[in-house]
């Protein structure tokens, strides 16, 4: 996820890592329009030097491993399809300076802050870490989507060296995809590794 490049500020603490003096709030956009908004917004928070007053602008994803046509590919899928999360300094009241908030409404996209009585509601908590989590999540190593193979499961092996042999599954690696299963290999039970695709479930 890319962060708006600015001086580093000092955080809260290491729980909220949310900058000193601002707070987290929601900001609905026109679906499918995330990651431009976000892009527009860290352009002109640079522009106009609203860094004291805008800091993050995050669009959380999840990267997955899908299998198409034969071939593993990594995709993202946004886990709040029509939000973008905003790091950013409200005035006492709980409203918007003008400046900030002419940066934000000018963008192309963008519909309002989620809030009432024309002022932002800032994220509770426990949502701001879950949503935190996230974004550091999306920069990991893609995990496997829809994948329902769990140790115990009984599979066969469609494909490979081991093609056609039916096993126990004993490990899952979701992180790179691969599955341990133990087959009879001239009588003596052998753990092999192969990859998800390469199995079927036997029911």
């Amino acid at each position: 996820m890319t962060d708006v490049d600015s001086t580093p500020v000092e955080t809260t603490d290491e729980s909220s890592s949310t900058a000193a003096g601002m707070q987290w709030y929601v900001l609905r956009v026109a679906s499918n329009k995330e990651e431009r908004v976000r892009d527009a917004l860290q352009r002109k928070i640079k522009i106009e030097a609203l860094e004291d007053r805008i800091g993050r602008v995050l669009v959380p994803t999840l990267k997955e491993k899908r299998m198409r046509s034969g071939v593993l590919r990594v995709t993202e899928r946004k886990l709040y399809p029509g939000y973008v999360f905003v790091e950013m300094a409200c005035e006492e009241d709980g409203s918007v300076t003008e400046n900030v908030w002419f940066v934000v409404k000018e963008t192309s996209g963008v519909g309002d802050f989620i809030g009432s009585g024309g002022k932002p509601t800032s994220m509770p908590e426990h949502d701001v870490v879950q949503m935190l989590a996230a974004s550091q999540k999306s920069e990991d190593e893609p995990t496997l989507s829809g994948l329902n193979i769990h140790p115990g499961d009984q599979v066969k092996i469609t494909d490979g060296a081991f093609e056609s042999f039916e096993g126990e599954v004993e490990s899952v690696d979701e992180r790179r995809g691969m599955v341990n299963v133990v087959v009879s290999i001239f009588g003596r039970m052998t753990p092999v590794e192969v990859g998800y695709w390469q199995l079927e479930k036997v029911e």
